[in-house]
């Protein structure tokens, strides 16, 4: 027997409880007979002043994973995506590979991490060697984006860090301010352009951007989704919300 509703994949989203864009934004690229079923991690929502200060959320965001994660097995989903980020890039590649296999343990089933799907999502384009990204980070988290990046064979360009004070200002941040730091960001030395931090609103500003600019935008819930979805070898092409769910 299958789900009524979920009769290819009920997929379990992990999110952080003060994020509100991992939500709708997954809802837009959920084909027919495919269900998001959300498992909150507890967090606080505390001000951030420092490097010091982002590592210590993020460190609390990773120590309250692994109940979201029991919770969302209730549910016995076939596969898990990952809806928060800045963790899954701390230690490089191997650090990113050690969370998740620590995830599908308890789990039982696979999962994607935002860390891996934006690396797979570049070599997805093909013939992309530099980047530039920005992040809701501080500083301290972009070198551990730029490590993953450059151990996943990229050469980073630029990278922002918006500093966001608090974790629900992540998605307060607008398309225009957006827009320019994305003009900052791009270069003619640069081959594509990443968006990392899952609260931050991104998903049609990219979409429109890989058009504007003609060349790979990408959007980490957009990717977090995808290799989700493609990893359960469901290859509906959705239009409308960028080149990598409608041509990869």
């Amino acid at each position: 027997m299958v789900d009524v509703q979920g009769y290819r994949a009920c997929l379990g989203v992990i999110a952080p409880s003060t994020n509100t864009t991992v939500q709708p934004d997954m809802e837009r690229m959920r084909p027919a007979g495919v269900t998001n079923h959300f498992s909150r991690i507890f967090v606080e929502d505390p001000v951030a002043l420092s490097n010091e200060d982002f590592i210590a959320g993020t460190t609390a965001i990773a120590e309250n994973t692994m109940d979201a994660v029991r919770s969302a097995m209730t549910l016995r989903p076939e596969y898990l995506v990952l809806g928060m980020s800045a963790i899954t890039f701390y230690g490089g590649v191997e650090g990113g590979k050690k969370f998740k296999a620590e995830v599908e343990a308890l789990a039982g089933v696979g999962a994607s991490t935002g860390s891996e799907s934006v690396a797979a999502a570049l070599h997805a384009y093909g013939n992309i060697k530099t980047v530039s990204f920005v992040s809701p980070y501080y500083p301290v988290a972009n070198a551990e984006v730029r490590r993953f990046l450059e151990e996943s064979g990229f050469s980073v360009v630029r990278d922002v860090p918006l500093q966001c004070k608090r974790w629900t200002d992540i998605a307060k941040v607008t398309p225009q301010q957006l827009r320019e730091v994305i003009d900052h960001l791009n270069g003619s030395e640069v081959d594509a352009i990443v968006q990392v931090g899952t609260n931050l609103s991104m998903v049609s500003l990219a979409a429109e951007y890989e058009l504007k600019l003609d060349k790979p935008v990408i959007a980490i819930n957009t990717a977090t989704y995808w290799h989700a979805l493609r990893t359960l070898g469901i290859t509906d092409r959705i239009e409308g919300l960028g080149r990598l769910l409608s041509e990869y």
